[in-house]
């Protein structure tokens, strides 16, 4: 049977993504292009409750930047997935009628449980070859962070209503940020993480899986790279420890020294101290829960791959 080709976008908080993809029946995805511009379609939705206008020009423009490749790819099929600022913001059906406009596709705007199934099941793919289950795949994205356990299926999800756009709007102000400021933080994300605990067994861990922007440029941090490197970044393992020292490196420099990184996005030098305290809160909490249930959890993974493959994957 002849593959579809397929083009997935994922739009979140920070950046909207596209994926064009072939996928066989019996879910085999071939990459045929993967791009993504940071747009900051959720640029102040925490605190007004709306899109602001040059948040939705910016995405629409490259939603019709999209529009055109996927054309000149010919993909059969096309699924717009809108995420956490989408869900937040009352004047949304003007990015709606923009969106239908330029694709010919409505937006789906899924819950924080839909996000969390195609972020499994794109990432655990591969990862499942080489790690153990149960995996805790951890998607932080930059208005919300979801939360997903499970090995061959989901076995269960939550998302919490942190990310590095929201904690750097509610919280970290500063230039490097202070030490109230974090302190703050620190607290928001843990109160969320007690919540999140109660829903997902987090002590059932046997791999951390994490993935989106925040958590691939911590790992590229990590591995000490000159410049951001998919390739590197994709399946890497890493030691818990070295992980968290890149997290606090990077809430602790100052806004000059993180745009000097030539692995970081420039779209994301003002939010990346949000993401790395999130995903390092995270991370201990998971680590401590481990230990207090006998077992013992010493690395993490970064996948590559995550919703935007579920989603080429769901149209199979």
């Amino acid at each position: 049977m002849t593959p579809s080709r397929v083009a997935a976008i994922d739009c979140g908080t920070n950046s909207i993504r596209l994926l064009v993809a072939d996928v066989d029946a019996a879910g085999n995805l071939t990459e045929l292009d993967r791009r993504m511009e940071v747009v900051r379609l959720g640029q102040g939705v925490d605190r007004t409750g709306e899109l602001a206008p040059e948040a939705l020009a910016r995405t629409l423009a490259a939603t019709r930047q999209y529009a055109a490749a996927i054309e000149a790819a010919g993909a059969q099929r096309v699924r717009f997935v809108a995420t956490s600022a989408t869900r937040d913001a009352r004047n949304r059906d003007e990015f709606f009628d923009g969106v239908r406009a330029a694709l010919g596709v409505g937006v789906e705007v899924i819950t924080g449980a839909e996000e969390a199934q195609l972020s499994f099941r794109g990432a655990t793919g591969a990862v499942a070859e080489a790690h153990a289950g149960p995996f805790l795949v951890v998607d932080l994205g930059g208005g919300s962070t979801e939360l997903v356990l499970g090995t061959g299926s989901v076995d269960a999800s939550v998302s919490m209503d942190v990310g590095s756009v929201r904690m750097t709007e509610r919280h970290l102000h500063s230039d490097p940020p202070s030490a109230a400021e974090i302190a703050a933080a620190r607290a928001d994300v843990r109160a969320h993480l007690d919540d999140a605990a109660r829903a997902v067994p987090l002590a059932k861990t046997a791999t951390l899986v994490g993935l989106a922007g925040s958590i691939t440029t911590v790992t590229a941090h990590a591995l000490g790279l000159p410049e951001y490197r998919r390739e590197r970044v994709n399946q890497a393992e890493l030691p818990v420890q070295a992980v968290l020292d890149s997290c606090a490196a990077l809430v602790e420099a100052p806004r000059a020294e993180r745009a000097a990184m030539g692995f970081l996005h420039p779209g994301r030098v003002d939010v990346i101290a949000a993401g790395a305290l999130v995903w390092s809160e995270v991370i201990t909490r998971v680590v401590a829960d481990v230990a207090a249930a006998g077992g013992s959890l010493t690395s993490v993974v970064t996948s590559e791959h995550d919703i935007l493959d579920g989603i080429a994957l769901s149209m199979a």
